[in-house]
């Protein structure tokens, strides 16, 4: 991969991350109708604008964490998981009214008063001792597979690693992983070649295979696990015409809320759905329907975008979103910066 493309698909992954953030928050935790359908559209359609002068589209505790990530990677050329934790709390007690859950809150309340003596410890008491699986984990874990990019193993340690400090619960280390993985592959995509989408899923299946039947190895050769069951799942409404109750159904199956196994999924059929023009959803730019589409099915609008957003953006790379509706988006300018940083910070393969 050329040099320009490489830094182009940083910028665009982790700009991606920051503009499903922005753009979904607003419609965090609503139930979606058709009425909003078409409010939507217009909401984009009125920042597509350049002379548009909207609100301000603050980010969230999923760009907050994620900037923490990208910092830990390019801070410690032998990632020091320590400093991450550090990193999370310092960001949390600094700017803490950018919509973290409870459960994390405890999480970094616990490891500044232990002065970190166990970074993975507080998360290992929550919901008596079962960890949370919440998405935590996966909305905020782009910057590791673009780093890691030729380095599969340590991407995979690495991501379960920090996932750990905040999310102990084997479905919230997963969904990290998948989502890590998708964001992978897309990086990896050549953005000029259409997404065989078939493809896309049966490779995060065989993947997938290999990382749950690690963890559960009682399970019987031709049974699916977890995420393995919920990748079919997409293949399977990929394939299915669309109906006036196909949405519905994506929400009631894949689902839409904070815990990753209902939440990680969902934006990986959002940008493989994407890839075809979806009923409703005006635009030509894949960028933008990954994430209009996204936001339609409502429930955790912003980490649902925010994830499917850097998936979109791995693949497309930068010249993908466009510039009058991410000048709503704060931060914008740190996003960048961050990227390139971590584009120069990135292990040298000698490919550019």
């Amino acid at each position: 991969m050329a040099g320009q493309n490489m830094s182009s698909k940083f910028r665009g992954c982790l700009v991606g991350s920051l503009f499903g953030d922005c753009m979904g928050a607003p419609f965090e935790g609503n139930d979606i109708s058709s009425g909003d359908k078409l409010v939507i559209q217009r909401y984009f359609d009125r920042m597509e604008d350049p002379n548009f002068k909207g609100p301000f589209k603050k980010y969230t505790d999923d760009t907050a964490m994620m900037k923490s990530v990208a910092q830990f990677l390019i801070d410690t050329p032998e990632p020091d998981l320590k400093h991450l934790a550090e990193l999370f709390t310092n960001e949390f007690f600094k700017q803490p009214r950018r919509g973290y859950g409870g459960s994390v809150v405890s999480v970094f309340e616990k490891l500044r008063k232990s002065k970190f003596n166990d970074i993975f410890l507080p998360s290992k008491e929550q919901f008596n001792g079962q960890g949370s699986y919440g998405n935590g984990g996966a909305m905020r874990i782009a910057p590791i597979p673009l780093y890691f990019h030729d380095d599969f193993d340590n991407m995979l340690n690495i991501a379960a690693e920090s996932t750990k400090i905040t999310h102990s619960n084997e479905l919230g280390i997963h969904g990290a992983l998948l989502q890590c993985l998708a964001v992978h592959q897309a990086f990896l995509a050549d953005p000029n070649t259409p997404i065989n989408v078939d493809e896309f899923c049966n490779k995060l299946l065989e993947k997938m295979k290999a990382i749950e039947r690690s963890y559960y190895n009682d399970v019987e050769s031709d049974s699916d696990t977890p995420y393995c069951e919920r990748i079919k799942l997409i293949q399977k409404f990929l394939s299915t015409k669309y109906s006036d109750e196909y949405d519905d159904e994506v929400i009631r199956d894949l689902g839409n809320d904070i815990s990753a196994f209902e939440s990680v999924p969902t934006a990986i059929f959002c940008f493989l759905r994407a890839q075809n023009t979806i009923p409703g959803i005006k635009t030509d730019n894949i960028f933008r329907r990954t994430i209009q589409y996204a936001i339609t099915l409502g429930g955790d609008t912003d980490t649902i975008a925010c994830m499917a957003g850097a998936i979109a953006g791995a693949y497309l790379g930068e010249e993908s979103i466009n510039k009058a509706i991410l000048q709503h988006c704060e931060k914008v300018e740190d996003i960048v910066k961050l990227a390139d940083s971590l584009y120069a910070a990135r292990p040298h393969d000698g490919k550019g």
